[in-house]
């Protein structure tokens, strides 16, 4: 095999399909046995950019969506006592939109349709990797399938096998962590106002929250919680749940009428020292867990994917092909994660002099058109290349 892609969620997904006109021979892995069970195929609702958008499109992964993504009209930002708020209007920049909103399970499955109309990829699943071991000619894993153990030599291996990346750690590649003492709730729910194309980002000294507007008028809503208050808010049935958000989130979407079924996320975010070692390279959540605030987490993934992918169509796959793709992607990665991390400890400062350089801010990018440009571009996920994806 040229590339051997560990983890079949939905970056290692994208990146197969990324890599289908390469030419080159791609073998996928995934531990689940079925796409409703793979990790990252849940209940979540991802904000996608623009160029996000744009890139799915390219690869034939929209078309096999069973409802269409909604898109971001305007994005709403403020925080709970701050003064000021920003509303972006995706027309004032002559866009149709920022970006839209799928349900991660939706886009899983769709993933795994265009997956199977794959020439050049042979997917091993169910199949778990025991051991991977590297060598000058490549990496060589031992895999456990239904049918018994398999051997693969590849070229160069990817892990996009999640947080907890086995290949990661087999590379001897540390990692840094920094946990934010958050919980992360997430859920449906419906209220007065249907939604509009509207995002609304909601910070507060508890957590960031967010509601991502849905195609049947319902909101995607995520509320940060306080780690020790967590059990608590998970405790409540729903109607206490809705008032519980209510009293965080206010009334600009009017009265919360219901919510659906909770998951939680611990926040917590996770770093890779390095993207690349020997024949290996990282990417997604194996090479970055980051805060969701700004939703930038799958954004990032799928830049790194198509980062690689443009390396294997315009170069092939040789002995420089891991340390080309870490070099490409380190000023968007380092870039994003400031400003995720960024903002996710400055959003939740209570401090007085961060709270009037917050209420300065939402000000002048309410006021200033021209001062939210860079906002802008990041949201819709403009950092760094922005060209590569038309190799694809």
């Amino acid at each position: 095999m040229d590339i051997a892609i560990v983890g079949g969620g939905l970056v290692g997904s994208s990146l197969a399909c990324a890599l289908e006109r390469s030419g080159l021979s791609v073998a996928l892995i995934e531990a689940a046995d079925t796409p409703e069970v793979t990790p990252g195929f849940d209940q979540r609702k991802l904000a996608l950019a623009q160029r996000s958008i744009n890139a799915l499109e390219r690869l034939g992964v929209l078309s096999q969506l069973s409802v269409p993504p909604t898109p971001i009209l305007r994005i709403h930002v403020s925080r709970a006592g701050d003064f000021g708020r920003t509303l972006l209007d995706a027309a004032d920049f002559g866009h149709a939109g920022f970006g839209a909103v799928v349900l991660a399970q939706d886009l899983g499955l769709a993933l795994a349709k265009r997956v199977q109309s794959l020439q050049r990829t042979r997917r091993f699943c169910p199949a778990r990797v025991l051991a991977c071991r590297f060598s000058a000619e490549g990496a060589h894993l031992t895999l456990s399938a239904a049918e018994g153990e398999k051997h693969i030599a590849a070229r160069l291996v990817v892990a996009a096998d999640g947080t907890d990346s086995f290949i990661r750690t087999a590379a001897g590649i540390a990692t840094r962590s920094h946990d934010y003492g958050q919980t992360l709730f997430v859920c449906s729910l419906r209220a007065e106002h249907a939604s509009d194309g509207t995002a609304y980002e909601r910070f507060s000294n508890q957590g960031p929250m967010a509601l991502l507007p849905m195609a049947d008028g319902a909101y995607g809503a995520i509320c940060g919680i306080a780690g020790a208050d967590a059990p608590a808010i998970a405790a409540l049935d729903d109607a206490d749940y809705a008032a519980y958000f209510q009293s965080r989130f206010g009334w600009r979407v009017g009265k919360i009428h219901a919510t659906g079924k909770r998951t939680v996320y611990p926040l917590k975010q996770i770093v890779a020292e390095r993207l690349h070692a020997y024949c290996a390279v990282l990417m997604g959540n194996a090479a970055q867990t980051i805060h969701p605030i700004g939703a930038q987490g799958f954004n990032l993934g799928l830049r790194d994917a198509l980062s690689l992918a443009k390396l294997a169509l315009t170069e092939g796959v040789h002995e420089s092909t891991a340390a080309a793709y870490s070099a490409s992607r380190q000023d968007d990665r380092s870039r994003t994660l400031a400003f995720s991390d960024g903002l996710a400890r400055m959003t939740a400062n209570p401090g007085a002099p961060a709270h009037v350089l917050r209420s300065l801010v939402l000000l002048a990018l309410g006021t200033a058109p021209a001062l939210a440009a860079g906002l802008v571009s990041g949201a819709m996920g403009y950092r760094g290349s922005s060209r590569f994806e038309e190799v694809l």
